[in-house]
């Protein structure tokens, strides 16, 4: 069996990992890729949302399942795009059609069809600039801080939280009348925010039957503390402690079960990961946002722990017998260190060699932004690698992980010491 992963990134690195231990699996391409991928993988320089040339790599390669990482290619609607090239129709892709990815795609569709299918999330209304006197008077009947919400993709940019009622009227201003996020907020979402802790579950599913993957929780602010600038991630734990057994429980019968019964009521027939941000308010889980993919970095804390075959849970979402397939979860505990560049997640120099990797011996090093070059690992993006230990405890597994980290340099490295800080026994 040959696969394709779309994408360059820490998840993709881990995604290529676990599936290179399967034996079903005979090779596996990555496009783009990364420095990572390179050691363990064929990378292929093409760009996951250039449909054609993902076609040509396809049949060049004698693909036979395509895994999609980042959500651009499945909102551009690549799966739709499989099923209608005669050639291509009867390879597997991994992730939705264009139907189901508009749960990503499109804030204002998702927050639908949770209220189609009683799924407890915030309240909300969504407004355009046509509407923007009516959002300015919405605002005002809600308590502070005010979420606003650009209803497209924004690279993960598109969702700000304001404590004042005059900057939150401003921004949405800025974004539905200025462009401020492009195309993506020429619909905003206003919705209440929730008090609460975060988490997020991940979900897999053949269109009828599911799986529920480990939780998770990461850590988006660029400083410690969660102070700064949102990142893409610097850094995630999983199990999450809070999240108990009643907890999850909930998760499943008031999200999970509605939330797949609604796609199959919807006649959307989706197969591959569903990523459910969640907000705990008081022991009652509300659905922030769906995204269609796994997430980064929490993909590289969830696939370390499952211990089953992922080539052999894919298989099951193509054949649609995912319930014949044995999910196997460890017990352990894995903490995920995000090494970014200098000045992310604003501007950053790239092209810097990184030294010290192969003294790593107790951590899984995924590359992110990484790229060989004469033979030297260099820089080549903001998150550039993901430290990730196995412990019996948080405690553990960071510690596993920041020593592994003290080995590598690479000028201007930065990287948060205090990832799973509230999650600690204290």
């Amino acid at each position: 069996m040959n696969i394709l992963i779309l994408g360059s990134g820490g998840r993709e690195h881990a995604f290529t990992m676990s599936l290179v231990k399967s034996e079903k699996v005979k090779k596996i391409f990555v496009a783009p890729g990364n420095a990572g991928t390179q050691e363990i993988a064929v990378n292929i320089s093409i760009n996951p949302t250039d449909f054609l040339a993902v076609k040509r790599a396809v049949l060049e390669n004698a693909i036979e399942m395509v895994v999609v990482g980042p959500e651009a290619p499945l909102v551009d609607g690549i799966h739709d795009f499989f099923l209608q090239d005669e050639s291509l129709k009867n390879i597997p892709v991994i992730g939705p059609k264009k139907d189901g990815a508009m749960l990503e795609g499109s804030k204002d569709f998702s927050k639908q069809f949770m209220m189609r299918h009683q799924i407890p999330t915030a309240k909300y209304q969504s407004f355009t600039k046509e509407t923007l006197k009516e959002g300015f008077l919405f605002l005002e009947t809600l308590e502070p801080p005010y979420v606003l919400k650009a209803d497209g993709l924004a690279a993960g940019k598109g969702v700000l939280i304001l404590n004042s009622l005059e900057e939150a009227k401003k921004e949405l201003e800025e974004m539905l009348t200025n462009q401020k996020f492009g195309d993506a907020s020429a619909t905003v979402v206003i919705e209440e925010f929730l008090k609460g802790i975060e988490l997020s579950v991940f979900v897999l599913t053949d269109g009828k039957n599911y799986k529920i993957l480990p939780s998770a929780k990461d850590y988006k602010r660029i400083g410690e503390g969660d102070q700064g600038l949102n990142t893409g991630g610097m850094g995630a734990i999983s199990p999450v402690p809070f999240a108990t057994n009643d907890f999850l429980t909930k998760v499943e019968e008031q999200i999970v079960k509605p939330t797949i019964n609604g796609l199959q009521e919807e006649a959307i027939d989706y197969r591959g990961f569903i990523f459910i941000g969640l907000m705990n308010v008081n022991g009652n889980p509300f659905v922030i946002e769906y995204n269609v993919r796994m997430g980064d970095p929490e993909t590289e804390v969830v696939l370390p722990r499952i211990e089953s075959d992922l080539y052999d849970l894919l298989e099951g979402v193509a054949h649609q017998n995912l319930n014949e397939k044995e999910l196997k979860i460890s017990s352990k505990t894995a903490a995920t260190v995000m090494v970014v560049s200098g000045g992310y997640p604003e501007s950053y120099e790239k092209g810097k060699e990184i030294q010290g990797l192969k003294g790593v011996q107790d951590s899984i090093v995924y590359h992110a932004g990484t790229t060989q070059k004469d033979s030297k690992t260099i820089t080549s993006g903001g998150r550039v690698m993901a430290f990730t230990s196995l412990g019996d405890s948080i405690e553990e597994a960071l510690e596993k992980s920041y020593q592994s980290i003290s080995k590598v340099h690479f000028e201007k490295m930065n990287f948060r010491k205090d990832i799973g800080f509230d999650l600690k026994k204290k």
